[in-house]
């Protein structure tokens, strides 16, 4: 049932940011893509502009440790802040609480733009949750300009290779925090695929959620598969 999907960037390479460009001209499944540049480079803000020139380009990832360091520092404050003015956002992959302290930190002082908080935050295995990232999620959240995307449930549990528990009921302490946090408007789907099979085929991944989701009612649903992400986004339907 998954008809689009908003790619996001993991290569370090510049180019491949047009690679995946190159790709959606063809490919009108992708609505949305997040690319992957250096917000302390000194060639930021002309790439920025370079890609972002394509409507399908809807902002950057970086890690939680790059923000950690960085949130701070007056180049990287100028090139969010160029993000924010061109409506672009901000995706952060990692796990730790300082960087979910890092990220309440941004989205505290810059408003206008939002930021996405890839695979819940780096969560963990679900038997093993810290309150280091409890607590961290909790600050985060209440940044009405942050999101939280709920993926990586299945691989980062303990288990071997692909065999990450498929009741959607272990997930629920991550599941049900992440929902006390951010509630119905502000989770967002995303899959991790193909990292999601380090746990589990891509049936199991989206049976946990749309379980999950579904029992919350069908505008929750609607909103955690669909509206959400053109609330973070903006991409546009093609």
């Amino acid at each position: 049932g998954v008809t689009s999907t908003v790619v996001v960037e993991a290569s370090e390479w510049l180019e491949d940011n047009q690679w995946i460009l190159d790709l959606a001209a063809k490919d009108k499944r992708i609505v949305g893509f997040v690319g992957r540049l250096d917000p302390l480079a000194p060639d930021f803000a002309a790439n920025l502009k370079r890609f972002a020139a394509n409507p399908i380009f809807r902002g950057i990832r970086i890690s939680g440790p790059i923000l950690a360091e960085s949130v701070s520092k007056p180049e990287f404050q100028s090139s969010m802040k160029l993000l924010a003015s061109m409506g672009l956002q901000l995706d952060v992959n990692g796990g730790g609480g300082a960087y979910l302290a890092a990220i309440s930190t941004l989205a505290t002082t810059m408003p206008d733009l939002r930021v996405v908080i890839d695979h819940v935050g780096g969560s963990g295995d679900p038997t093993q949750l810290k309150d280091e990232w409890k607590n961290g999620m909790k600050l985060a959240s209440k940044n009405t300009n942050v999101f939280c995307k709920v993926s990586a449930l299945v691989e980062q549990t303990k288990d071997a290779y692909g065999k990450a528990p498929q009741d959607t009921a272990f997930y629920l302490p991550i599941l049900d925090h992440v929902w006390e946090c951010f509630g119905e408007d502000r989770v967002v789907y995303g899959s991790n695929w193909p990292v999601s099979d380090k746990g589990a085929t891509y049936d199991v991944v989206f049976r946990i959620v749309k379980e999950y989701f579904s029992a919350k009612g069908s505008v929750a649903e609607e909103k955690y598969f669909y509206k959400n992400s053109q609330a973070a986004y903006r991409w546009v339907a093609r």
